[in-house]
Order: C-alpha cells, then sequence, then structure tokens
C-alpha cells in the first residue's frame, strides 16, 4: 500500500495531527474506523483522489490513531475525538462540512452533528453502530490483538467478505503501524480487552439519534461481522432524513469492497 503524499501537520485541541488533503469544493471529512494499524490513509486511500475530483476532502488521522500523537496521560473517549475534530475544522478553517465515517468514524460524525449541529452538513454512514448488541466476534478479535503478526491477521480477516481484499502489502503496513514505538501501548488504551462473558456494544442510543435531523446515508453490507446489519435497519428508523443501501456479499469495508457503488452513492447524495 502506497504512503500518502505530502499529508499536513497541524495542531488540534492540543495534538499535533496528521492530516490528508486534496480537491476543491464542498468540504468532506472521511473519518477512519478503529483496529490495530488503522488510519486515515489505509481506510481512505483508495477513494481520496476520486472524491477530491469534486470535493475538498480532508482525512484526519483522529487523535491517538494513525501517526496524530496520542498523549499517555488523556483519557480518550468519544466526546474528546468530538474536540479533537471540530478543533481540526478551526485548524482548517472549516466551518461547516459534510462527514463520511467508517464504523467509529461514523459514531463520530453522529456525536459531532448531535453536540455541534451547525458544523455538520451531511452525514455517510459506513458499517456504523447504534443502540447496542452483543459483542460480535470481529470487535472481540481487534481489542485482543496483542502485537503479534497471527493476532493481527485474524483481527483484520474479519473486516471483508471476501478475504482477497486482504492482501499480503496491507497485511504488512497495519503491522508496521500498529507495532511502531508506543502505538501497541497506545492501542491498549483505545481499545481495551473485551471484558466478561458476554460484553455489551453500546452505541449512540435511540433517543440521541432521533433528534438527529440532517440528511444522512446508511451504507452498510450485509454480511458485517462486527458491526451487525441490523444496527443500520435501526438506523434508518431512528434518523428521521435517513435513506439505507444495504450491500449483498460484503462486510464491513463498502468503500473498499463496493468501492465504485461507494463513490457514486456518495458523491450524488453530498452533491445534491
Amino acid at each position: 500500500m502506497q504512503t500518502s503524499p505530502n499529508p499536513l501537520t497541524i495542531n488540534a485541541f492540543d495534538h499535533r495531527t496528521t492530516v490528508h488533503r486534496a480537491g476543491n469544493g464542498k468540504p468532506v471529512a472521511l473519518l477512519h474506523g478503529s483496529g490495530a494499524g488503522v488510519s486515515a490513509w489505509a481506510n481512505w486511500h483508495k477513494v481520496i483522489g476520486p472524491m477530491s475530483e469534486k470535493f475538498d476532502v480532508i482525512a484526519p488521522d483522529i487523535a491517538g490513531f494513525g501517526t496524530t500523537e496520542a498523549k499517555p496521560d488523556t483519557k480518550y473517549n468519544i466526546m474528546l475525538w468530538v474536540d479533537h475534530f471540530v478543533g481540526v475544522l478551526d485548524a482548517l478553517g472549516i466551518d461547516r462540512i459534510s462527514v463520511v465515517g467508517n464504523s467509529f468514524g461514523g459514531a463520530l460524525g453522529l456525536m459531532t452533528t448531535i453536540n455541534h449541529p451547525e458544523r455538520i452538513e451531511k452525514l455517510v454512514l459506513l458499517g456504523t453502530p447504534c443502540g447496542h448488541f452483543p459483542l460480535t466476534d470481529g470487535l472481540r478479535a481487534q481489542g485482543e490483538f496483542d502485537g503479534t503478526m497471527a493476532s493481527l491477521r485474524r483481527a483484520v480477516s474479519f473486516f471483508p467478505y471476501d478475504d482477497s481484499f486482504i492482501s499480503e502489502e496491507l497485511i504488512q503496513a497495519r503491522f508496521e503501524a500498529a507495532t511502531r514505538d508506543g502505538a501497541l501501548e497506545a492501542f491498549r488504551k483505545l481499545m481495551p480487552p473485551p471484558e466478561g462473558e458476554n460484553p455489551i456494544v453500546r452505541g449512540i442510543p435511540e433517543k440521541m439519534l432521533r433528534n438527529v435531523k440532517h440528511e444522512a446515508l446508511i451504507l452498510h453490507g450485509r454480511e458485517d461481522r462486527l458491526v451487525p446489519h441490523h444496527c443500520a435497519l435501526d438506523m434508518h428508523q431512528w434518523l428521521e432524513n435517513s435513506q439505507l443501501h444495504s450491500f449483498g456479499k460484503c462486510g464491513h469495508w463498502v468503500q473498499i469492497e463496493r468501492e465504485q457503488a461507494f463513490l457514486d452513492l456518495t458523491r450524488t447524495f453530498l452533491e445534491a
């Protein structure tokens, strides 16, 4: 996997932050998911170019992920990540932006919308958790990453429906990112191992989502093994101005597994 050409380094919410930026037009943020070795570039490198043909695209490494600073004495939670994302927008002089969020990135986009509705234009939500559901094997594998190649391979294996999307280049790039100095310690703070026999994942609850009035496009793989497909159905019911597109034989990486459909649907929705 090639590396990003000339990423920006900015200060956002007192974190040294890596941001990839390209294009002109309406501003659009691409917010990555979580997991060992994840980064904005890992999640979005194939679509940044095509999206930048029509939009001013920013793709930040969220605080503690990728090459953005992880502070050893800071407690990371969704509200800190909201403050960090708003800090990214402030540092770049962006008043209002549409968000395309994958998984954790979708939840971050939603929480930013709930807390700062004036800063968000539209939402595109890919594999985004909501409500509550039993911990899936795919999410458990992310938390069980222990710094070994074997555990990384197992964690990544849950993302796509078709494992041909997992190349050795991708595995090596994520492993190098996940095991650089201090990365495992930072990751453990962000994603502690699951506890208990039957842990429950708690996403943004129905009551909060019913208050979101922004237009939203929900994209979800029917065979998603990290965030169950029923989350997309629930979210579609709870978000007043939403539309839903489900993809058969597709897992958690809609933007990778259904790249062209993702681009067509997303660009049409954001341009309208």
